[in-house]
This record gives C-alpha cells, sequence and structure tokens, in this order.
C-alpha cells in the first residue's frame, strides 16, 4: 500500500471540522493534516479538555486519520518583527496587548503546548513556521554585514531552542516549511539553521517543492540534501509566468494577479517535477503522508482538492526491491 494521501486544512478553516472531513473522505482522502486554527484542533482546548476533546476531534474526523497537526500562524511570530498584520493570524491570547517581545514570547510557550498536544493527541509531527528577524534583510541594501545575519540565526536558536527541547522531551518533531520570510528559504539557509539548532534532533523540514520552484531552487537536490530531516511532505505546486514585465518577487501584487511572475497552481498543473520528487522520497525512505496543501486562485477549491488526491495517488509509488535486470542472472535464480 501507498503512503497515505492527506489533505492540509489550513486553506479550510472557513469549513467545520466535521463538514470538510466527510467532504474529503468523499474525495478519497485517508485522513486531514489539522490546522491550529478554525474549530479543527485548539491548542488551549486540547490542554484544558484533555481526552474529551481529542474524542471530540476524532468523531468530527469521521473515520479519516491524522498523523500532523500544524501551527504555521503562531510559530511565525516567534521569531518576527511585530506588527499589526500578526493580530490578525495569532489568538487574542497570544496577541495580548501587542507589545512585539511580549507576543513573541507568548507564541514561544505556544509552540511547546502544541507539543504537548500533539503528544496527547497521538501525532509525532508539528508542521509550521519559525518566523525571522532577518528575512526582510535578504537584498543587503544598506550594506548588511555577515555579523549581522549572524545575530539572527542566533536570535532564532536563542527562541526556537527551548521548544525544540518541549518537542523532542514530548517525543514530537517540529518540521519547519522551508519558506520565503522564515530563517530558513532555500538549501543555503536550511543548513544555517541546522546549524544554529546545533543538528537539534527534533527539528526538520516540512517538504513543500512549491516554495523552492519559483525560486530557482531544485526540490529534489533539497530532498537529497536533508533525506534525514524530511519530517513531513506537502504536495503543492507552482508555476513562473514571467513575460518580462514582472519578476519572481512579486511585484507587490497579490496571489491570483495574472501580472505576477509566478503563482501557485493545483498539484500536477505547475512547474514542480513530481516523478522526481517522490523518486527522491523513496531514496530518503521516508514513508510518511503525502499531504496536499490546495492553492490555486484559478480553480475552484473542491473541484481541486478531489482532482489532487487522485493526481497523488496516481504518482506515488513504491521503491522497487530488486534491480530490475534481475531476472537475466542466473546464479541469482
Amino acid at each position: 500500500m501507498g503512503r497515505k494521501v492527506t489533505l492540509f486544512t489550513g486553506q479550510w478553516a472557513d469549513l467545520p471540522l466535521a463538514e470538510l472531513g466527510a467532504k474529503a473522505s468523499g474525495w478519497g482522502y485517508d485522513g486531514l493534516e489539522l490546522a491550529c486554527w478554525g474549530d479543527h484542533f485548539s491548542v488551549r482546548e486540547a490542554e484544558t479538555g484533555g481526552a474529551s476533546y481529542f474524542e471530540g476531534v476524532r468523531e468530527r474526523l469521521g473515520g479519516l486519520g491524522c498523523w500532523a497537526i500544524s501551527n504555521h500562524l503562531v510559530g511565525q511570530a516567534v521569531c518576527d518583527p511585530i506588527d499589526e498584520r500578526h493580530r490578525s493570524i495569532v489568538p487574542e491570547y497570544v496577541w495580548g496587548d501587542g507589545e512585539p517581545e511580549g507576543v513573541r514570547r507568548r507564541a514561544a510557550e505556544e509552540m511547546k503546548a502544541t507539543a504537548r498536544a500533539a503528544a496527547a493527541f497521538g501525532v509525532d509531527v508539528v508542521n509550521g513556521f519559525t518566523g525571522s528577524s532577518v528575512w526582510h534583510k535578504l537584498y543587503f541594501f544598506p550594506p548588511t554585514g555577515d555579523a549581522e545575519i549572524e545575530r539572527g540565526y542566533g536570535d532564532f536558536a536563542e527562541r526556537w531552542g527551548p521548544i525544540l527541547d518541549e518537542f523532542e522531551a514530548c517525543g514530537v518533531r517540529f518540521a519547519l516549511e522551508v519558506h520565503p520570510t522564515e530563517i530558513a528559504y532555500d538549501i543555503h539557509t536550511a543548513e544555517r539553521a541546522l546549524a544554529a539548532v546545533n543538528d537539534h534532533p527534533a527539528f526538520g523540514f516540512n517538504f513543500d517543492p512549491s516554495h523552492l520552484v519559483w525560486q530557482g531552487i531544485d526540490p529534489v537536490k533539497f530532498i537529497d540534501r536533508f533525506a534525514d530531516r524530511i519530517f513531513h511532505v506537502h504536495m503543492k505546486d507552482a508555476a513562473t509566468t514571467l513575460d518580462g514585465t514582472s519578476g519572481v518577487l512579486g511585484s507587490h501584487l497579490g496571489f491570483g494577479d495574472a501580472r505576477r511572475g509566478w503563482d501557485f497552481r493545483s498539484v500536477g498543473r505547475g512547474d514542480v517535477d513530481f516523478d522526481g520528487v517522490i523518486r527522491a522520497l523513496n531514496r530518503a525512505r521516508y514513508a510518511g503522508p503525502l499531504s496536499v496543501e490546495w492553492e490555486d486562485a484559478g480553480m475552484d477549491r473542491e473541484h481541486g482538492a478531489q482532482e489532487s488526491c487522485e493526481y497523488v495517488r496516481g504518482i506515488d509509488f513504491p521503491p522497487s526491491g530488486r534491480a530490475f535486470d534481475a531476472a537475466f542472472d542466473g546464479e541469482a535464480q
């Protein structure tokens, strides 16, 4: 049997979990990757409600499995320079009075609580973001020395080290979705992030090729480089649409604007070489779920979710257990 095919619920948080679970089951999914927003999974209710809360979540899943939960939004606030944008994505009790350092501290505590909630729910992977105090300095002008960037990685290590220790104590792994605006957004910065936390055993990656391909990064090379740190996989596509008037920085144009130099696509309809991805995951011996994160501004999402499930199931295959030409070897027969 192939890997489980799941649907990340982050883009579906407007729907009650029970309704989404019924839809996803009908589309053919094996399970859901639960977002910690909407009514899909609440860290605070998990801590206060205990077993009865988890029973309710399982009931709303309607028989679907769950192998990962995701707390991208709170994780973003751990290292970010905080502004009004963050107020819209974190719970009110994390935002508090909005004082930036207080928000960062409360976000860090919420991520520790997420590890405990995941462990109690029986899930051993939490996906998410880390935020970054230096991402916005990527162009290096005004002149930005390496010492300033190094301080950013030091800030990441200082804030996330205790969080990762809590994850390890709970038997849960944190999978950073390598992504622009995070402490790691390509292969070199992922290496630097790992080094900053001394290769912490609880720190790895939620591999998502859609965030790499438009940057010109080969997703297969990412898997091969971090084979032992691929804790989870998002199946999402993107396409570059460069026409000589825009670039990969997005031109301050929203997703779905036809003038953008790149945009997300439904799985299989963009530039990602998913055959290469599956072969690389097989080399890495990745056996976890393939979780569809559906984003395509030009397509009905229910059509896209069902199409994506069918596509992912159709392209997945197990590695070979023998050489293809073994039948020609008389001594081996």
